[in-house]
């Protein structure tokens, strides 16, 4: 594979392997274990000696052309295929840690982000403290003799917040902890955060990798040597291995990443500027692509496009974002983002449901908090329906 390729064509033909029939599209390879030609091949296969396949929970041929196809596209030297997104979130905090180590994570995370690193991970000694991840002076004054990772998510869920990445990777660097971003909402289109300095980078590939609502999945990317040292023995022995299955599935929905990104972006941005017009109804909205995002000075430094979610605050509270989403035809109501369908969820009820009112209140979702996924419907059709539906709610 040329590493000239741009990610297009990256997506559509890295990593490929062909058996011997020359298959046009990717083959899925549903064994649990694999043949040796002799015993002597087994054993220098498990010693290492040897490249091949040994069993599924450790990689197939399907999975590995998923994993070379991602490296490809973030700039990694190594990936591992998991079977959900938080499997992929837990799995690479977990595996580097151990009871006294100390994790300094931002607070505006995704319920069960928020979850893992707030109550599963003190559960088994490993202490951890939630900042305002926006003023990278937070998180330095967090840092701890113990402390061995921060975590982020940049754009955050549901307000959009950025996190300067670069800074937080260089606070990282000086104690030797190490930087895992979830880069769900920006895509590994808009945001490198390996490039800016970050040392794993986690997907939910249920969002935009497969991006037609077909399939769970999760992928780790970072560095050869620590996924060697951290992940390769905890993902071998605890499981979370993706199904080839799902890996065939999401290796047809990565072909055209680049063309749904676009088109989603490009919805998001004018809803973004619709609602943003709509002032007797909406008390603000929140978008890395406009001129207004609070961070945006960092926006325009590390991402390279806006996103494909928007978040905006109606005035009217709850009944208000209640009545605007009961009343939209085309945006279908659903807790999942990145779809090629357009998807709207109301957080406070839904996926931010189990923080306290006073978790919420300081990540900025009100009761008239709402978030939007754009499709690749047609814009103005999109807005159309915005309009239909604002019209039903009260100022």
């Amino acid at each position: 594979m040329s590493k000239t390729w741009r990610p297009a064509t990256q997506l559509v033909h890295g990593g490929t392997l062909r058996s011997q029939f020359g298959e046009t599209s990717e083959a899925i390879y549903l064994t649990q274990g694999f043949v040796y030609d002799t015993s002597e091949a087994a054993e220098a296969r498990f010693k290492g000696e040897t490249d091949g396949f040994i069993y599924a929970r450790y990689g197939s041929p399907t999975n590995d052309m998923f994993e070379k196809r991602m490296c490809a596209l973030e700039g990694a030297e190594e990936a591992r295929a998991t079977a959900s997104g938080m499997a992929a979130v837990s799995a690479a905090i977990l595996c580097q840690l151990k009871a006294g180590d100390h994790i300094v994570a931002a607070r505006a995370l995704f319920g069960s982000c928020r979850w893992v690193v707030e109550t599963l991970a003190p559960k088994y000694g490993i202490q951890c403290t939630l900042v305002d991840g926006r003023f990278t002076e937070n998180w330095e004054k967090a840092i701890q003799p113990n402390t061995k990772v921060f975590f982020l998510e940049s754009p955050t869920n549901p307000t959009l917040e950025v996190v300067d990445i670069a800074a937080v990777a260089k606070l990282a660097n000086q104690i030797g902890a190490k930087v895992v971003v979830d880069n769900v909402f920006a895509t590994p289109l808009f945001q490198k955060p390996l490039e800016l300095g970050a040392h794993i980078v986690v997907y939910s590939a249920t969002k935009h990798i497969d991006g037609q609502g077909r399939s769970l999945g999760g992928v780790i990317l970072s560095d050869k040597q620590w996924i060697d040292e951290n992940l390769q023995d905890y993902f071998r022995h605890t499981g979370p291995a993706m199904s080839p299955f799902t890996a065939w599935t999401l290796l047809k929905g990565i072909e055209t990443l680049p063309l749904r990104v676009t088109q989603q972006t490009a919805n998001a941005a004018k809803i973004a500027d619709f609602l943003a017009e709509q002032t007797n109804k909406v008390a603000r909205v929140i978008y890395p692509g406009r001129k207004d995002h609070p961070q945006a000075d960092i926006v325009a430094k590390q991402m390279t496009g806006g996103s494909t979610l928007v978040a905006f605050e109606l005035k009217g509270g709850k009944e208000a974002a209640f009545k605007l989403q009961n009343a939209l035809e085309i945006v279908k109501i659903s807790n999942n983002l990145g779809d090629s369908k357009s998807l709207i969820t109301h957080p406070a009820t839904t996926t931010h449901k189990n923080l306290t009112d006073e978790a919420r209140a300081e990540l900025g979702i009100s009761p008239g908090t709402v978030r939007f996924s754009a499709g690749i419907e047609d814009g103005e059709d999109l807005i159309e329906d915005f309009a239909r539906a604002l019209a039903q709610v009260s100022a």
